[in-house]
């Protein structure tokens, strides 16, 4: 049960595809992140020119256009077909001949157009000085070398050097080096600050404030370290530092193709003084008014937080056209979020209008945000993974709980110390699909995990509570109980989980012993519905469970259907169950729950017990609520059997494929108790579920089954003449034998006491002795033996039809034996 969880026990662990399943949840759209889309693309661009070695003629090349690309997949068109694709072919980067646009002449290689386009102009020359004006050809350093095919976002390695723009003047720039490269967010370090990492900003490569190095020195722009660093060091040693990094630079120059997709900025029309709304920066958890105070050229201009209060703290941040956060005035009240007042404004209710007339400003006109309602696909309750505003360099799993326009409120699973939503825009590189961080090998945050809440329902509905139950690998997690709108008659108290409970056929009692104590109160369809996903959830096999339940009904019950799910070995079944929804019918509906299920009646029930089972389960024989007795479908007599039990047909279910079970290893031999004994220990009780499935091709609670109608029986196995046979074997218990009598085979030991090396010497003395190691090597004891079928054979033993029923005649006389021998 614990695996299916997307939680290890340390909470480490963190699956997506099992927690969107369990939870219904749903992921939002790749499609959506566009900046990570870009970071997909190979290097190689549409249009590009490059020289390709010419097939139809050997030593040989010719130009080519790069029409498109996937992957290190290049499609190419030879110079001189125009338009016509008929000779288009692709070749992969790794492995072809392929050379920049002039590697010809520098190493004097001929270039000569295909046989089929030869004649199709006289001058070549003069037809490639036209085709190749204007044109860019493939740098060489994708083309050979160590990024020889590499994606762009590939090509930024730890220690290439960048320039990054101060936040607070456009016009200062300093270098920064790449300590780490996660899918394109880079970890910078500024250059001169060596192994202190208090001061390292997290980045996406497409960020706008990012520049190759020397670009600023090329725009006149100034190179100085930010101001709050500016003191820790001198000038010369700034100006040492910054001349080590382009010597370093020289050495291992970073291409140019990681920037030639940042977006161009385009001409704002902002002027100073104007007001408008904006997501704070610095604590991305509300919106507050701002002013324009400085427009420093068309592209670029500063705004200030608004601060009345008569010690101002001024908080600034440069901006251009498409800065992320910047909304126009009247945005808040239009989108019914709350507008957090200026610092140090008297009064209680913010008013635009009137804040606009007493400062005598005006709104910037809504002309100068372009693509403010822009939603990208994004909608409520739909996941993703997103940084943490308090600390860049961890990646939590989040839920969006709210979309307004271009804006996203993001509620951050996982932290300790929960922050209030956080506000992203929807063009934010701070956000991920989901998946992002496993594709990358990076640390994900995961939610936390209650210890005894392993499905959403409980907070999903908030009617349904826990008790104070202390899970084995799981800290003590307290819940409160909170009161759901539901009461009266279509509310339920409590469903007790008695864990002492004989737990019968079906539902493995280490399961059973991890689940909760209780499970309430709250609306009856609800707090059932949680129980049975639970019990599923502690199965041996979760879809037979959830077969038997679709046939638990009464034509008196006044149900609701609820839709239950059971994985099992990697797929998931589901199916509709009659849940009762009053709270009169509730025992009534537990007690044919558990009857179905072969358990105690008091398993689950509305009733707690807490120290003696009124049904005595304890002290039954084990199969007291087995088919045994609660089935009474007459068996067929095995050979040499003198009595079989009285019962009425029952419907015979399709067969389906045998699935094996994890059989409890035991060191000690087993004790298989008489009907009608005391249980000895509860432990017995997979050990008892163990012995029914061992002529059950379903494998749980199931009948067993008539040899003759076995697949793998007698009928159908060898039809060699039968002869007698004596195995005589020393094991830790003395002397047991083995023999034939009258055509069928005496065991003198009960098979589920034998070991595996009975068992190989078992299979040693029949006709299938060249299979007797495959017993020894899959560790296959007496009870494992009583388990096997023609399916499971052929599976897990990977044998042949032929052989595998051959084998199965051999096992089927042992099941036989044992139950005319022991199972009676």
């Amino acid at each position: 049960h614990q695996s299916q969880l997307p939680f290890s026990s340390e909470g480490a662990y963190f699956n997506w595809e099992e927690y969107l399943e369990e939870t219904g949840a749903t992921a939002a759209p790749h499609s959506a992140f566009k900046h990570v889309e870009i970071s997909l693309q190979s290097s190689f661009q549409p249009g590009m020119k490059l020289e390709v070695a010419n097939k139809s003629s050997p030593d040989t090349y010719w130009v080519a256009t790069i029409i498109t690309t996937c992957g290190q997949l290049l499609l190419l068109r030879f110079s001189g077909y125009g338009d016509d694709r008929k000779a288009d072919f692709w070749c992969d980067v790794m492995t072809a001949e392929l050379h920049p646009v002039g590697w010809c002449a520098q190493n004097n290689k001929t270039l000569q157009p295909p046989e089929a386009i030869k004649e199709k102009y006289t001058d070549w020359t003069d037809f490639l000085i036209q085709d190749l004006t204007g044109s860019r050809t493939t740098p060489a350093n994708l083309l050979e070398g160590p990024l020889r095919g590499k994606n762009t976002v590939d090509l930024i390695v730890g220690g290439s050097m960048m320039e990054v723009r101060d936040l607070t003047d456009p016009s200062l720039y300093w270098a920064v080096r790449v300590i780490q490269n996660i899918g394109g967010r880079l970890c910078l370090r500024y250059v001169g600050l060596h192994d202190d990492d208090a001061h390292d900003i997290w980045l996406f490569y497409l960020d706008v404030r990012l520049r190759p190095l020397g670009w600023a020195q090329e725009n006149c722009l100034e190179l100085r370290p930010p101001g709050e660093l500016h003191g820790q060091k001198s000038a010369n040693e700034w100006h040492d530092a910054l001349e080590a990094a382009w010597s370093e630079a020289r050495r291992n120059p970073l291409p140019l193709e990681v920037f030639k997709d940042h977006a161009d900025l385009t001409k704002h029309s902002f002027s100073a003084g104007m007001k408008l709304e904006m997501v704070s920066p610095w604590e991305p958890l509300h919106i507050c008014p701002v002013s324009v105070t400085q427009v420093y050229n068309e592209h670029y201009f500063q705004v200030t937080v608004d601060d009345l209060s008569p010690e101002p703290k001024p908080l600034s941040l440069v901006c251009h056209a498409e800065s992320l956060g910047i909304l126009p005035v009247q945005w808040c009240l239009k989108n019914g979020i709350g507008l957090q007042r200026p610092r140090g404004c008297l009064s209680q209710d913010f008013d635009w209008a009137d804040y606009l007339k007493q400062s005598g400003t005006e709104a910037a006109p809504d002309a100068c945000f372009p693509g403010a309602w822009e939603s990208r696909g994004f909608a409520k309750d739909m996941w993703l993974e997103a940084v943490n505003p308090i600390k860049p360099a961890e990646v939590c799993v989040a839920q969006i709980t709210q979309v307004r326009g271009r804006l996203l409120w993001l509620k951050l699973e996982g932290l300790p110390m929960p922050v209030s939503e956080c506000i992203v825009d929807v063009q934010s590189m701070d956000i991920f699909p989901v998946g992002w961080c496993e594709a990358n090998a990076y640390h994900l945050t995961p939610p936390l995990k209650p210890a005894c809440i392993q499905r959403k329902s409980l907070s999903k509905y908030a009617l349904l509570v826990c008790d104070h139950v202390q899970c084995p690998t799981m800290p003590l997690y307290n819940v409160c109980r909170l009161q759901g709108s539901a009461n009266g008659r279509y509310c339920c108290s409590r469903i007790y989980v008695n864990h002492r409970c004989f737990s019968g056929p079906y539902l493995n009692k280490g399961r059973i012993a991890e689940l909760p104590q209780a499970v309430g109160p709250g609306k009856c369809t609800l707090v059932l519905k949680e129980v049975l996903s639970m019990l599923i959830n502690a199965a041996y096999k979760p879809g037979r469970v959830l077969r038997e339940l679709q046939e638990v009904e009464d034509q008196q019950w006044d149900c609701h259907e609820e839709t239950l799910k059971a994985k099992y070995k990697g797929k998931t079944y589901r199916s509709s169950i009659r849940i009762v929804r009053l709270a009169e019918q509730i025992p009534d509906f537990c007690r044919k729950v558990c009857a179905k299920l072969q358990c105690c009646p008091n398993l689950f029930s509305p009733v707690q017990v807490t120290d003696k089972c009124p049904e005595n389960c304890s002290i039954q024989t084990k199969t007291k609520y087995t088919y045994y007795y609660g089935k009474k479908r007459k068996l067929s007599k095995p050979c040499g059997a003198e009595e079989s039990l009285e019962a009425t047909p029952t419907r015979r279910r399709k067969k389906r494929k045998a699935i094996f079970v994890q059989k409890k290893r035991r060191s000690s031999t087993v004790d298989l108790t008489p009907a009608g004994s005391p249980q000895n220990s509860d432990e017995d009780d997979d050990e008892d579920y163990l012995m029914m499935q061992s002529g059950s091709e379903e494998g749980t609670g199931s009948e067993p089954r008539d040899d003759r109608t076995d697949t793998s029986s007698v009928e159908t196995g060898s039809t060699r003449p039968r002869r007698a046979v004596t195995l005589r074997r020393a094991t830790h218990t003395g002397i047991v034998e083995c023999g034939e009598e009258e055509g069928r085979l005496v065991l003198e030991r009960n098979p589920l006491e034998w070991s595996v090396q009975d068992v190989v010497t078992f299979i040693t003395s029949t006709d299938c002795a060249a299979l007797a190691s495959i017993f020894q090597e899959q560790d296959i004891d007496g009870q494992a033996l009583l388990l096997l079928t023609l399916p499971t054979v052929q599976e897990c033993m990977e044998l042949k039809l032929g052989p595998a029923i051959k084998l199965c005649h051999q096992i089927e006389r042992v099941k036989v034996a044992f139950y005319a021998q022991y199972a009676n």
